[in-house]
C-alpha cells in the first residue's frame, strides 16, 4: 500500500470532553487493508493489539505515522503526516484528565473503525525515541 491512498487530518479537542483526534481516510484498494486489519481468526483488531509510532523526518517538518501489529510487529501501514500536528496531538492529548486519543480510521465508504490510544511514541530521522514529544503513559518503562 502507498502512502499517498491515506489522508491524515490531525483535531485538537473541539470541546472540553473531546479526545484529540487523528482521521485517517484510505482511498486505495481495500481488500489488502482489510487483511492486514484482521487477525488470523477472522476478527478485526482492536486498540490493544496496534501500536502507533511516528518518525522525524531529517528536515524536521514532516514525518511518517506507522500502525503496527502489536503481536507480530508487521506494519498494517505507513502514513505521512506534519510534526507540527502530531506535536499537537501529544500535547493536547497530555492535557487531557485521562491522556489519550482517538484514531479514527475510514476504508471506503462505509468501514470507520475508531480506536482509543494512550501511547504515541515519536522517534527522530535516526531512531531515537524522543520521551519528551511522546505520549507515554504514566508508570510505562521502555
Amino acid at each position: 500500500m502507498r502512502r499517498d491512498y491515506f489522508t491524515v487530518d490531525i483535531q485538537a479537542a473541539a470541546a472540553e470532553d473531546d479526545a484529540p483526534t487523528l482521521s485517517i481516510e484510505y482511498d486505495g484498494p481495500t481488500a489488502e487493508l482489510s487483511e492486514r486489519l484482521t487477525t488470523v481468526a477472522g476478527e478485526t483488531l482492536d486498540a490493544g493489539e496496534i501500536d502507533v509510532t511516528f518518525r522525524r523526518q531529517p528536515d524536521e517538518d514532516m514525518g511518517v505515522l506507522s500502525l503496527t501489529n502489536r503481536h507480530t510487529g508487521e506494519y498494517l501501514f505507513e502514513a505521512t503526516a506534519p510534526a507540527a500536528d502530531i506535536e499537537s496531538l501529544v500535547t493536547a492529548a497530555e492535557g487531557s484528565e485521562h491522556p489519550s486519543f482517538e484514531i479514527r480510521l475510514t476504508v471506503g465508504e462505509d468501514d470507520t473503525r475508531v480506536y482509543e490510544k494512550r501511547t504515541l511514541l515519536v522517534y527522530d530521522h535516526d531512531g531515537s525515541l524522543l520521551r519528551g514529544r511522546s505520549l507515554i503513559p504514566g508508570g510505562v518503562e521502555l
